[in-house]
């Protein structure tokens, strides 16, 4: 490892070495995790180019991703090329050192290039392969390209996002991506259990429209036994009253969170209406749920009345779930969020005030933590194909004259 960071490394998975040939987002943000838990994640990057995400961005100062130091952080950037037998064989004698290896091609080309499990297996025993992909390794869509938004709409999410008056929407977010990476992390740790009781490896096969579906809470089941089809509904869960955004006073909108009946009770006593708890209309889960709209209808009839602040104190007196929506101005002048160091600033040679999210969650005894932001186009070669792969300096400089590495 980097001995500049490695007294730095407190984390659940210090010792665990990963190799990350992925792009993009989806097997990338799995090696974020680990890195985040202390792994040492080695990212294998196509010469010249890069990965790219490295392009990424809404803004870009200094011609910059922004997106770029968060998903490879904590990681050592390495040039290889696998598309070249040489560079192949430099790939298995990494992986012949490793713990796990994660990848988010095509399934298929890992296979083309000599770099499927099964011939992994045979030189690491214990190896934990980590496969991202649309669809997963089998079935008859396996072969297909897939992108996280696909996943999105195949795996349910896309149809009940947005509002009913609009076509099917999307969040703000890659989110297929990162529940399929986030699914695939899952697995590699339990793996990693597995292989301490037996010192076998094995293969994860991590689909992102299966990781989205996932998350699809009841929405098969109530098809199937009730034929009931799960639609858009905006700011709402349909039967789930009241849980809403409410205007204010000050035209900022705060999300109350009421549902329960117990905390509906003292909802009600904070709009000086104790009677609504009693009202058949809205006493039990079931009855506010067939009046919903009813009910958000007086519920912003009150909150309309106190400016954002105000409100928000009242429902922090009563015990009631309460928050605003927040953008990222909010986010970082939140005291919460400062208290918990949700935000942190770390250190990077172009960006000089650059924040981001912490690692999550905490550990109380075996922290995570952002060591470094992501790292230049090949920053660690001279560290990995020197020191752990022990190449001498010929070796290295032919290589780099065939744009192997």
């Amino acid at each position: 490892m980097d001995t500049d960071h490695e007294h730095d490394i407190t984390g659940p998975l210090k010792g665990i070495r990963v190799i990350e040939m992925g792009q993009l987002l989806a097997g990338p943000f799995c090696g974020q995790l680990m890195g985040d838990y202390g792994a040492e994640v080695i990212k294998i990057e196509p010469p010249h180019v890069g990965d790219p995400i490295r392009e990424w961005g809404q803004e870009k100062p200094h011609g910059q991703s922004l997106w770029w130091p968060i998903i490879a952080r904590n990681k050592k950037s390495i040039t290889l090329n696998l598309r070249e037998k040489k560079g192949q064989e430099i790939a298995r004698k990494l992986i012949a050192k490793a713990d796990i290896v994660i990848e988010n091609f095509r399934p298929g080309t890992m296979e083309k290039w000599g770099l499927g499990y099964d011939e992994l297996k045979k030189i690491n025993p214990g190896l934990i392969m980590v496969r991202v992909s649309g669809f997963g390794q089998d079935g008859p869509y396996s072969s297909r390209p897939g992108y996280g938004s696909i996943g999105e709409a195949m795996g349910g999410m896309r149809y009940v996002v947005g509002d009913p008056s609009t076509p099917p929407s999307r969040m703000g977010i890659s989110i297929g991506d990162q529940l399929a990476a986030t699914f695939a992390c899952l697995g590699a740790l339990a793996a990693l259990h597995y292989r301490d009781q037996t010192g076998e490896g094995q293969m994860i096969d991590s689909a992102i429209y299966e990781a989205v579906l996932a998350m699809m809470e009841s929405l098969i089941s109530e098809y199937v036994e009730g034929g009931y089809i799960r639609e858009r509904s905006g700011a709402i869960l349909p039967n789930v009253a009241p849980s809403n955004v409410y205007p204010t006073k000050d035209g900022i909108f705060v999300l109350i969170a009421a549902n329960q009946d117990t905390v509906f009770k003292r909802l009600a006593a904070a709009m000086g209406q104790p009677e609504l708890a009693e009202d058949d209309r809205y006493k039990s889960h079931t009855s506010r749920g067939k009046n919903q709209k009813e009910l958000d209808d007086l519920i912003a009839d009150w909150s309309h009345t106190l400016n954002a602040d105000e409100l928000m104190s009242i429902l922090d007196e009563y015990a009631i779930p309460q928050g605003k929506i927040y953008r990222a101005p909010d986010m970082l002048s939140d005291a919460h969020f400062k208290a918990r160091e949700a935000i942190i600033k770390v250190a990077h040679p172009q960006f000089k005030n650059l924040k981001m999210q912490n690692v999550f969650p905490k550990f109380s005894k075996t922290p995570g933590k952002v060591r470094w932001a992501g790292p230049t186009l090949g920053q660690h070669n001279e560290e990995i194909y020197k020191g752990l792969l022990q190449f001498n300096d010929i070796e290295v400089s032919d290589l780099t004259k065939q744009d192997i590495i």
